[in-house]
């Protein structure tokens, strides 16, 4: 196994445990199997554990493998603060204990804000006193490291990054997504600023796993015998701001498999065919796409605050994945943000058209985009979310500062 280090020079592993998809047996985890499981991957060099308040049974499940078999003191932990359901500076003691009691420990290694999607979050969060409370929790040993992982534009990444002093942080990161999100922008500042980089969704939850025929083929016949999960998971490992990948494994061969390729790619290992034939593959899923926008964002900022580029995407992503996902991803990493920039605010300048590279009719798109992402159904969902999160955003803190 490979390793990197986080801010105070403690080793974390490259490849990290996403203990989200542990296998069930009914509404239970199964408990023998993931047992099997972790063992296994700590056995293979694997050191880093991510969990979250809000996984059902995750949390439970992980501490009990850990004391059970004495390896707390040879993993880190990493859970998560469920922020979105923050009112009070109470209930985030209250939550954080219940987490440590869950995880039978002391201490949590990496703790984080969980899907922050809009700086308005973490004012939020200040609001009610957060920093004074991660210091204090950090004096006394009970939180090691803090980070936020994050689900929305890059902008926005941008500008939760620079608002705290933070040891680390998490992104949905991966092929398909290089310009999407925090994205690659996302990845080379964070690392710039010497802050690890933990990444989440390496494979879109296994929709890099199952390619269209064409990209198969192309694959089998050019990529080295690498499967297509194991050449998504090269990708990452071949560009050094990458910190650690976490993985959902839940059987044996995939924890063998994953350290494997874990243990074998450094950054800077691809060759540039290599990295071409991910163009190629990237290109071949594409084929389906509504909108040929690259995510370059040469056509923002738009005046009015439509967000071009991330209505585009999630647009693009109805007829390369479910359409109920993409518009599901779009409610939840667009359409509840503070400034949501829906299209419905396009007054039709064109000003985004004549930066565009790829010439395309944005405003008609956009349009065609709005409708699709937004049929009536999911229009009055949003609409009746947004409500009562600014409600409650409205309401004062108790407890708080």
């Amino acid at each position: 196994m490979r390793y990197g280090t986080d801010r105070y020079g403690d080793p974390i592993s490259r490849l990290g445990y996403g203990c989200m998809r542990f296998s069930r047996k009914g509404n239970a985890i199964d408990y023998e199997k993931a047992s099997r499981e972790v063992l296994l991957a700590v056995e293979k060099g694997v050191n880093y554990f991510d969990t979250a308040y809000i996984y059902p049974g995750s949390e439970e499940c992980l501490g009990r493998i850990l004391a059970e078999n004495g390896l707390r003191e040879k993993v880190r932990i990493a859970t998560k603060l469920p922020q979105y359901m923050i009112r009070s500076a109470a209930a985030v003691d209250k939550i954080f204990q219940e987490e440590l009691s869950r995880l039978r420990t002391d201490t949590i290694d990496y703790y984080l804000m969980h899907m922050i999607t809009d700086y308005a979050e973490w004012e939020h969060l200040k609001s009610l006193g957060i920093e004074d409370w991660i210091a204090e929790q950090k004096k006394t040993g009970r939180i090691r490291n803090i980070g936020f992982s994050y689900h929305g534009d890059t902008e926005m990444f941008l500008k939760v990054l620079d608002a705290y002093d933070w040891d680390f942080c998490q992104i949905q990161y991966n092929y398909l997504d290089e310009h999407a999100q925090a994205g690659r922008r996302g990845l080379q500042a964070a690392a710039g600023k010497g802050i690890p980089v933990i990444i989440m969704e390496p494979l879109r939850g296994g929709k890099l796993v199952s390619l269209p025929d064409k990209a198969e083929k192309l694959l089998a016949s050019e990529g080295k015998g690498y499967t297509p999960a194991e050449l998504g998971l090269r990708w990452l490992f071949d560009q050094p701001e990458v910190t650690c990948v976490l993985s959902g494994m839940n059987s044996e061969d995939m924890v063998n498999e994953n350290a494997r390729v874990a243990s074998e790619a450094e950054p800077g290992h691809l060759t540039e065919e290599d990295r071409k034939l991910v163009e190629r593959i990237k290109q071949i899923i594409r084929e389906r796409e509504k909108v040929g926008c690259t995510g370059c964002r040469y056509c923002m900022p738009c005046p009015r605050g439509v967000d071009i580029p991330g209505y585009f995407y999630y647009y693009n992503l109805m007829y390369m994945e479910k359409r109920s996902a993409a518009r599901f991803e779009f409610a939840q990493n667009m359409g509840l943000r503070r400034e949501p920039g829906f299209a419905s605010l396009c007054i039709g300048c064109g000003k985004c058209e004549k930066h565009c590279p790829q010439h395309i009719g944005i405003r008609e798109k956009l349009k065609e985009a709005d409708r699709a992402l937004r049929p009536l159904p999911y229009k009055l969902g949003i609409a009746a979310a947004r409500k009562l999160m600014i409600r409650e955003s409205r309401e004062k803190p108790q407890g708080g500062k």
